[in-house]
């Protein structure tokens, strides 16, 4: 079945217009947060091993 553009119906390319068009407005956030998680992570793990170094030395 071929889909491009040309062949998909109105309100399929408007559909896939408007998702298109979230993914972009959202772009911008969905990345602040991927890294914010990554210094969460980052935080964590590093308290971890200090933590962890810190119990050898006793």
């Amino acid at each position: 079945m071929n889909t491009n553009r040309r062949t998909l119906p109105a309100d399929q390319t408007s559909r896939i217009r408007r998702t298109r068009q979230w993914i972009a407005r959202r772009r911008t956030a969905l990345l602040s947060s991927a890294l914010r998680g990554a210094a969460y992570a980052t935080g964590a793990g590093a308290v971890g091993i200090g933590f962890y170094l810190l119990q050898q030395q006793i």
